[in-house]
């Protein structure tokens, strides 16, 4: 069995904690190499088998853009009524048609806080944004989807420095206000701090949102996520992104190393007595299995500490 950490309940952190996994979209798309869509869908069924809630398994963008998730009708094909319920990433109209013809009933569109990062993953102005999402949110709550909007570069942005809060949270609201059900904010080149997490979140609370439809998405570049979901929980979001074994980046900011590994969030959230719902023994597992056909160790601190071995040897 996995060593699991020793509790200490922080009496100031009861509500139990949403993990929103995006490993099998936010992680794979990153990967130089292709992935087997078998081993895909493997990962989503132990994702899910592992106790995560809520499984992100693909993304309809155009195959040019991102290869990696070429498969991504095979995949939910594959997965079948399983799929129809977990999130998919549909980027414009032309997404949730595809998205739309294979019953999924979650999706999920991604803006930017910037002007430049609009420009370059959108390629659209920072207004331009919405009215291309505009008709997708509309379209999708027709069809009684859910929606969730995630804002990315909400911390720093590798071309324009730091983004004001004011400038986050009329973008992030904007996109909200789409029709959406929930707003992940993106650190998405790991820059945030502790004191920026309360500020921004704060922000948005003061500006009308409720801190219950706020998700916070972490990278660890400068080894700062763990510390600022800390500050988010202290803050009083209860929903986290996170990527089975610190898969995943961003194609389109070089700059943005691995997501927040779920099984260093597991074990965070597991010491200070919050209750997530995850096995972490089947997490370790799945991300060293994955480690094993990704042919490299996992970045997940978490799991080169309790699989010293087997994840220092993939493949083996």
């Amino acid at each position: 069995m996995t060593e699991l950490p020793m509790v200490f309940p922080d009496a100031d952190l009861t509500k139990p904690v949403t993990i929103y996994e995006v490993g099998p979209r936010d992680g794979l798309q990153n990967e130089s190499a292709l992935i087997p869509v078998e081993i895909k869908e493997e990962l989503i069924r132990r994702l899910l088998a592992a106790g995560l809630p809520v499984v992100e398994a693909t993304s309809f963008v155009h195959p040019t853009w991102v290869p990696q998730l070429a498969d991504a009708e095979e995949l939910m094909s594959r997965l079948g009524d399983l799929g129809r319920d977990l999130p998919v990433l549909v980027p414009n109209e032309r997404g949730l048609d595809r998205a739309l013809e294979l019953g999924c009933r979650h999706v999920a569109i991604f803006g930017s806080a910037t002007e430049t990062f609009a420009r370059k993953n959108l390629n659209r102005s920072l207004d331009e944004q919405f009215a291309m999402f505009e008709p997708v949110v509309r379209r999708a709550r027709e069809a009684g989807l859910d929606v969730r909007a995630y804002v990315s570069m909400c911390f720093g942005d590798p071309w324009e420095g730091a983004v004001p809060i004011d400038q986050v949270v009329g973008v992030g609201k904007r996109l909200f206000d789409l029709g959406a059900s929930q707003l992940s904010l993106g650190d998405t080149i790991g820059v945030a701090t502790a004191g920026q997490v309360t500020a921004l979140v704060d922000a948005f609370a003061r500006a009308g949102m409720t801190r219950g439809d706020l998700a916070l998405h972490f990278h660890d570049t400068y080894g700062q996520a763990l510390s600022n979901v800390q500050a988010g929980l202290r803050a009083g979001v209860t929903t986290y992104d996170a990527s089975a074994g610190g898969l995943g980046g961003c194609p389109y900011a070089k700059s943005a190393t691995g997501n927040l590994a779920t099984e260093d969030l597991v074990w965070f959230l597991t010491g200070l007595g919050v209750d997530h719902g995850v096995d972490l023994t089947s997490l370790v597992e799945t991300s060293t299995w994955l480690a094993s056909h990704l042919g490299r160790p996992s970045p997940s601190a978490v799991v080169r500490a309790l699989q010293p071995v087997d994840n220092a040897h993939p493949g083996g």
